[in-house]
């Protein structure tokens, strides 16, 4: 509880209150302030740091730290360098050599070219640490200065090679109240590390170095690729893993004046929550809910909601379209045209999703021979002599439940079990997909599903392929066969609504009602009729038909959140893909049917026309692929 004023700055009844005075700040208040804005953790310090080195021209920058930045920061490049004048000019708020000026000495904060623009980085550094700057212009000579809780020492000459190195020590020790904030030394590394890898995304003709405790972290060279998107893929490869370069798209679009180029993972491909999703805008690493929802509605389609994709975007923008000011700490940004920027992505990743065809991701196979692990009594002890036999006629008597393999020399199975129906995998009309009679299992070794040889546990399809064999989920390959037809059918026929006998009145805020009102003929072809009434409110006259009985008031709000947050009505088409997947799931093939021969292999072939048939409605495989040479391993054969 508060202690309460005293008598003498209570004023008595009646009386006026005393007036506050107004009063300057003290600079060294002042560079506390902007240093909490600016430098929250070591990793904030490292970042403005190494971002000043790229603005400079550097082609090689070297951090290094101790006690997870805490005790030391080093950032160390060979850019352009300051001479004794810049230094002390450097230091000072507010000053920076970024901004072009006009004839009129007018600084354009409009079109930003640099990754550093405020000018406070340096200053509010060194008002909580201890700054130490060397550097040397190309072709001039090298001064140092030092400064230590805003006291300034030096400029002084100083042997060192041309470029620039800052050394941050005792961060925090002029605010010691900041320290108690701080993670552990190796969370706070880890934070750095992560800093300096995704500003080493964008920049891959740049090498880094990064040391901690003088144990390396990360080492990259520059990259030597021609082709600048080969050199991206390369840097991601070295940061990301040989995973992410296996199991990626290019992803590659232009519209008005707006570039978005870069990588995005399978759908197979993806992680528990989104931290693995690296957003660039002109050149610069955001964290941009703009951003994440565009990646959230490309993919609502494919993942679960508790899913997320890895991906590298980099949206190159005009400058005077984007406004990099909006954060101290240059996070976020916003674009003048959000609505054309998010589209622009969403089109872009579904124009990857769908060239993927249906491919999945190399991992699931790496997964699978993971889950294979020799037994050791089974291997050193084998089973007692008189259950050979009994095992034999268990592993392979006709009616063995565990496995049932059938006949596929003549292309038909060896026995129809009465109760599958002669149409039991009716859709699988393509001629394209049609398995011909005089089609041989070893001209459709050739396929990329392969021949199919035999069904496990009547549930998964065993494929031959000439480098390996396939093993096929029938049910979760034949739901995304069906949702891909839905999908197909309710676009060419469009989304049939149903008329409510009582209109829904939806009582809104008045900027909500008028941005959904914005939105109706968008929403009108999803199936929402709506119509503005009065002041703050909706009236909601048609439904989608499929949703069926639904929550009209909380649908009509979620939409409404969303266009006020995202500009688009995202929910309403989850919703719609959550019932087209569900009534997909139940009108697909079930796991525990027999298939025959033919049937399987028209799955497999329906499958290698289809998109995205690598991964069923919720994200998960479809099918496994283990090559020849993953099978000899497990082996022991190489």
């Amino acid at each position: 509880m508060a202690e309460p004023a005293s008598d003498s700055a209570r004023p008595s009844d009646g009386a006026t209150p005393p007036r506050p005075q107004i009063r300057r700040l003290s600079e060294g208040t002042v560079n506390r302030i902007a240093a909490g804005e600016v430098v929250e953790r070591p990793a904030s310090a490292v970042k403005e740091l190494v971002e000043n080195a790229l603005d400079a021209g550097a082609r090689r920058i070297d951090v290094a730290i101790s006690g997870g930045g805490k005790t030391l920061i080093s950032v160390e490049d060979d850019g352009c360098g300051m001479t004794a004048d810049d230094l002390l000019l450097a230091i000072e708020r507010h000053a920076t050599s970024k901004l072009a000026v006009d004839d009129a000495g007018t600084e354009d904060l409009v079109h930003i070219n640099s990754l550093g623009f405020r000018g406070e980085a340096l200053p509010s550094i060194g008002a909580v640490a201890r700054l130490g700057i060397i550097s040397r212009p190309r072709g001039g000579e090298g001064h140092a200065l030092k400064v230590e809780g805003g006291k300034l020492s030096g400029p002084r000459p100083a042997g060192t090679a041309p470029g620039t190195r800052i050394e941050v020590r005792d961060i925090f020790f002029a605010t010691p109240a900041r320290l108690k904030f701080l993670k552990s030394d190796r969370a706070e590394a880890q934070a750095v590390s992560d800093v300096v890898k995704r500003i080493a995304m964008a920049h891959p003709r740049v090498a880094f170095s990064l040391t901690h405790e003088g144990r390396t972290m990360l080492r990259l060279d520059a990259e030597a690729a021609t082709d600048d998107e080969e050199a991206h893929l390369a840097r991601l490869a070295r940061i990301l893993g040989r995973d992410f370069q296996d199991n990626v798209m290019p992803v590659a679009i232009e519209r008005e004046g707006i570039a978005i180029h870069g990588h995005a993972g399978l759908p197979t491909f993806n992680r528990g929550n989104a931290q693995a999703q690296y957003l660039f805008v002109n050149g610069r690493p955001v964290r941009d809910k703009l951003l994440t929802g565009a990646v959230r509605g490309a993919y609502a389609d494919f993942l679960a909601r508790d899913r997320h994709p890895i991906l590298a975007l980099f949206v190159e923008v005009d400058p005077a379209e984007v406004d990099v000011n909006v954060h101290p700490a240059k996070a976020e940004v916003r674009f003048r045209d959000p609505g054309h920027v998010r589209a622009l992505i969403v089109k872009s990743l579904r124009m990857a999703l769908d060239d993927a065809g249906h491919r999945a991701s190399t991992t699931v196979a790496g997964t699978a021979l993971g889950a294979f692990r020799p037994e050791p009594q089974a291997l050193h002890q084998p089973p007692p002599q008189r259950h050979l036999m009994e095992l034999a006629s268990r592993s392979f008597a006709p009616s063995a439940p565990a496995i049932h393999v059938q006949g596929m020399e003549d292309g038909h199975g060896s026995e129809v079990p009465a109760h599958t129906p002669a149409d039991a995998l009716a859709g699988f009309e393509r001629a394209e997909a049609r398995v011909e009679d005089t089609a041989s299992t070893d001209d459709l070794m050739d396929r990329p599903l392969g021949a199919a040889r035999g069904q496990l546990h009547l549930t998964y399809i065993v494929s031959e392929t000439r480098d390996g064999l396939i093993l096929v989920d029938q049910h979760a390959a034949h739901e995304r066969l069906v949702h891909e037809r839905m999908k197909k059918a309710l676009a060419e026929a469009g989304i049939k609504r149903q008329a409510l006998l009582v209109p829904e009145v939806v009582e809104l805020g008045a900027g909500e009602a008028a941005a959904l009102a914005d939105r109706s003929d968008e929403l009108a072809e999803l199936g929402l009729v709506i119509e503005p009434f009065g002041d703050g409110t909706i009236i909601v006259r048609e439904t989608p038909a499929m949703l069926g009985d639904t929550d009209i008031q909380g649908l009509t709000r979620d939409l409404a959140d969303e266009v006020a947050e995202l500009g688009e009505a995202l929910s309403l088409k989850e919703r719609l893909d959550e019932v087209s997947g569900t009534m997909a799931c139940h009108g697909s093939v079930r796991a525990g049917r027999r298939l025959t021969a033919a049937e399987m292999n028209a799955l497999l072939r329906e499958m290698e026309v289809t998109p995205h048939s690598g991964q069923c409605n919720h994200g998960r495989p479809t099918y496994v692929k283990l090559t020849l040479p993953d099978i000899e391993k497990l082996f022991g054969r190489r």
